[in-house]
């Protein structure tokens, strides 16, 4: 590998397809039920990653985390792959020669996507499976051939995320590059801002962000949107929608069919000094979900204030 270029200029893959399957099988019926569904949605999506145990982190590596990485548990490849934020050009995928093993990298915030970003990242993995080191797809294009994505990606699967503060991963070790890639991800790097996943029991996608100004975190959760609604609207009638000293809530926005508080926090803090707290909101939280009643005077207060700090992702 050593004195090897690399070369971002990523092409898209043609993709070759046969004549489909046979008229009035079963698995014609079943594709276009699917092509149906995905029509029926008239515009996005609601819940792409829905199915996925890894729904959440999806969102957040999709929407807000710079750059990190995860090992993604495919079904049916030997092939390794890996779930990426951002790849060099943005593309949906593209397979790296390591030496020994060609390596797919897919990534989820990217140039051009289709209404179903879970159906996107299906079409991505499934390209990967055939292309060679060096192939690289623009977009992923999926069609009414397209397996879902809870037939791709093991549904009962979380991911082992590593956040990185740079986009050196980009190039693999022991790998020259030309100036124009170097400039590439020095721009890239000097764009990045601070981030890290909290670990704790029970903290799953809660996400730490240095902002400059000031740190946040936000925090995917897989509830339903009305019910964890009324869930915050009941810790915060009581006091307790917060994180602690140096913590504000600062409202909530809605994306990919999921509700993601954030708080503003004193970005002196480490991120790690925010995750008992956010573990304790998370208790508060799981018992306010529990109660099976309806809300309150205070309570109602507390959700149409809380509304009024909601916003909506596309």
């Amino acid at each position: 590998m050593a004195g090897q270029r690399v070369d971002f200029a990523l092409v898209a893959k043609k993709s070759k397809r046969n004549s489909g399957p046979k008229q009035g099988s079963a698995r014609a019926e079943k594709l276009a039920a699917r092509q149906a569904e995905r029509e029926a949605a008239a515009g996005a999506v609601n819940r792409p990653f829905e199915g996925l145990a890894a729904e959440c982190d999806l969102v957040a590596l999709r929407e807000f985390v710079p750059s990190a990485t995860a090992p993604l548990p495919v079904i049916g490849s030997d092939r390794p792959v890996t779930l990426a934020t951002v790849l060099p050009g943005a593309v949906a995928a593209l397979v790296r020669d390591e030496g020994e093993t060609a390596t797919g990298f897919v990534g989820v915030q990217v140039q051009a996507h289709s209404a179903d970003l879970g159906a996107d990242l299906a079409a991505s993995v499934n390209w990967i499976k055939d292309a060679a080191p060096g192939d690289a797809l623009s977009a992923a294009n999926p069609d009414s051939e397209t397996p879902a994505v809870t037939e791709v990606v093991d549904p009962s699967a979380l991911l082992d995320i590593t956040v990185h503060q740079n986009f050196n991963w980009w190039i693999p070790e022991g790998v020259e590059t030309d100036p124009e890639v170097a400039a590439t991800v020095q721009h890239a790097n000097s764009a990045i801002m601070p981030s890290a996943r909290l670990e704790g029991d029970g903290l799953v996608a809660a996400w730490w962000v240095d902002a400059g100004e000031k740190a946040h975190l936000r925090w995917v959760r897989p509830e339903s949107e009305d019910d964890l609604m009324l869930a915050l609207a009941r810790v915060h009638a009581t006091g307790g929608l917060h994180l602690g000293e140096g913590s504000r809530y600062a409202g909530s926005f809605r994306t990919h069919g999921l509700l993601v508080p954030v708080f503003d926090l004193d970005r002196e803090k480490h991120a790690n000094e925010w995750v008992a707290a956010t573990v304790e909101l998370g208790e508060r939280l799981a018992e306010a979900l529990a109660v099976d009643a309806p809300l309150n005077s205070a309570e109602l207060r507390s959700r149409d204030g809380l509304r009024g700090r909601q916003v909506t992702l596309r």
